[in-house]
């Protein structure tokens, strides 16, 4: 087995929703004012986890007890963090310019039972930065990110219980931020609220690393140049609900393969964008046969900086037999690979699903572009890379990239699953 500390933390360069085309709004750490960990309050409600039924999980529709949340006003600074009954709710004002403009953000992550016992969260400060960097680009109230991971650790010890103890389920984590503020006036937010909830689910897709295929949309744009398209804002996803399920009604398919149109007149020199929950990768055979390229959209600011998608560009760029390239593809590039057989796998990534194979694309005229996908090959990217992720998430290989948040420990069971694969063992 490869062992390398290639990944180790202080080697990475963090690509965390910082565009060159967007330089104002980057990360930055060191908030003058901030919330302190120090200071939480804790609020707890009779626990109910007792009930839950892993077999009738629904994505986001079961949560636990709590919620974290800490509130920000202009003059006043930050309050006291809390954690407290989530049966409470959260208090909006009507005028809250949430309501009227969508000044929020939001992040996914999920908190996974290792194999050793203890609660992991995978790669956790990217997530953290990508809220922050989101929040500043929408002038909400500054923090230090390294409080909020570590008050959100505080409240999945508090949810431990909650933890689903089986392959494929986990915690999920939705961190998010808005304007909370008296006011319908236009303007830098008065008011801040932070809160994080939490959801015990099962794998996103219910097929599981069965294939699914997606409507190529050659119509709707998910994000311009300029926009906000690297920055986990909810007006990027609101209106992509709509094209969704005209794409399911019409064609059948559950998700949306977004473009962004060129300045040509041909709709093949369409450049392929990224789905409404995945960032997209392309298998492709090189054109003189030399060997297989590894291609997605790069980020040039109309691209989600997935956290998964940077994991699997890591992974993959220390496996010797693909190219790696994060590069502009066009549909007419796609539909040449197609035709010629060079097409060989296609498939979506992001915190909710890991990793989704994707079968083939559909066009509005009904042709639909073919990506052999066979879930018996275990050498395919999509399966080798859906393993790699899942070794390091579980614990089952040793990792930077998984951070525990408690030392509980459990007898191992069935979760422990088979022995890590090779691609995974990297000291990430």
């Amino acid at each position: 087995m490869l062992q390398t500390d290639l990944y180790s933390e202080s080697m990475m360069t963090k690509h965390v929703c910082v565009s060159k085309h967007d330089p104002d709004f980057s990360d930055r750490r060191g908030a003058a004012e901030t919330f302190r960990t120090a200071n939480l309050e804790k609020n707890l409600t009779s626990p109910t986890h007792a009930s839950l039924d892993l077999e009738n999980l629904r994505f986001g529709q079961t949560f636990t007890d709590h919620l974290l949340t800490v509130e920000h006003t202009v003059g006043q600074g930050w309050g006291r963090p809390q954690i407290r009954a989530l049966a409470d709710g959260l208090h909006v004002h009507p005028a809250a310019p949430v309501l009227h403009y969508g000044m929020c953000c939001f992040e996914g992550m999920k908190a996974y039972l290792g194999v050793d016992g203890r609660g992991r969260l995978f790669r956790p400060d990217m997530n953290m930065d990508r809220l922050h960097r989101s929040s500043r680009r929408l002038l909400l109230a500054d923090y230090e990110p390294d409080e909020l991971l570590e008050c959100l650790k505080e409240l999945l010890r508090v949810e431990r219980a909650w933890l689903p103890e089986r392959e494929g389920y986990s915690l999920y984590i939705r961190p998010f931020m808005f304007s909370s503020g008296h006011s319908i006036g236009i303007g830098r937010p008065t008011s801040t609220t932070i809160a994080i909830m939490l959801s015990p689910v099962g794998p996103y897709f219910q097929t599981g690393l069965t294939p699914i295929k997606l409507f190529l949309d050659e119509r709707h744009v998910r994000a311009w140049p300029g926009g906000v398209g690297d920055c986990k804002v909810g007006s990027n996803y609101a209106p992509t609900i709509h094209p969704q399920i005209t794409a399911h009604e019409t064609h059948g398919t559950p998700q949306v393969l977004y473009t962004m149109p060129s300045s040509s007149s041909s709709k093949d020199d369409a450049i392929v964008s990224e789905s409404g929950a995945m960032n997209v990768f392309f298998v492709l055979d090189k054109e003189d046969g030399s060997g297989q390229q590894l291609i997605t959209p790069p980020l040039d600011g109309t691209i989600l900086p997935g956290v998964t998608r940077d994991s699997i560009l890591r992974l993959a760029r220390h496996w010797a037999d693909y190219e790696v390239s994060e590069a502009r593809i066009t549909i007419g590039r796609l539909r040449k690979a197609a035709a010629e057989g060079r097409l060989r796998e296609i498939f979506g990534c992001g915190t909710a699903c890991i990793v989704q194979p994707i079968n083939g694309l559909v066009r509005a005229d009904g042709e639909t572009l073919e990506a052999p996908f066979d879930a018996s090959n275990i050498t395919s990217m999509t399966a080798r890379m859906t393993r790699a992720l899942t070794d390091i998430q579980y614990a089952r290989v040793p990792s930077d990239w998984s951070v525990p948040f408690d030392d509980a420990k459990i007898e191992e069971k069935e979760l422990a699953g088979a022995e890590p694969c090779d691609d995974a063992v990297m000291g990430l």
